[in-house]
């Protein structure tokens, strides 16, 4: 009876073996598209962020990734602007979540987010897109509610 729950154990963890790169696998294969931050200094801030469009891209995000390169993001963007919520379930870095309205401005900013947290972490408002970057991004950059982001889509 062992060898028969050896044997279903290791035929299950083989499948799940191979999905376990797939941070660094999403990672190469995602669109990847230019952004911008205007800070309300004058400083353009310059991005180069995944684009997660599908339900089920936004639900993994950057879950799993052992880190975020300066300069790189995750762009949830939204068919219809909506109060967004997101938590840090299996995320293992901290971010900054940036919630955007739709003509770019910023409606809040979560700073630091507590990895793996599965408390929520709310837009103030309804918001089009939300952008994900390493956290202590945007007190490095001197972002706040007065910066505009623009990103090509």
């Amino acid at each position: 009876m062992r060898a028969v729950f050896t044997a279903l154990a290791l035929s299950l963890a083989a499948p799940l073996a191979s999905c376990s790169g797939g941070a660094d696998a999403a990672a190469d294969s995602a669109q990847t598209i230019p952004l911008t931050i205007a800070a309300a200094d004058g400083k353009t801030h310059r991005f180069t962020v995944e684009v997660a469009r599908s339900e089920e891209e936004q639900r993994k995000g950057l879950m799993f990734r052992t880190d975020l390169p300066a300069g790189t993001g995750m762009l949830f963007p939204f068919p219809k602007p909506k109060i967004a919520s997101f938590w840090m379930k299996n995320t293992l870095i901290p971010l900054d979540m940036i919630f955007i309205r739709s003509d770019g401005s910023i409606d809040r900013i979560a700073e630091n987010t507590i990895p793996e947290s599965l408390e929520p972490v709310v837009s103030g408002g309804e918001v089009a897109a939300v952008l994900e970057v390493a956290g202590g991004t945007a007190a490095e950059l001197g972002l706040d509610e007065d910066a505009k982001v623009k990103w090509a889509d």
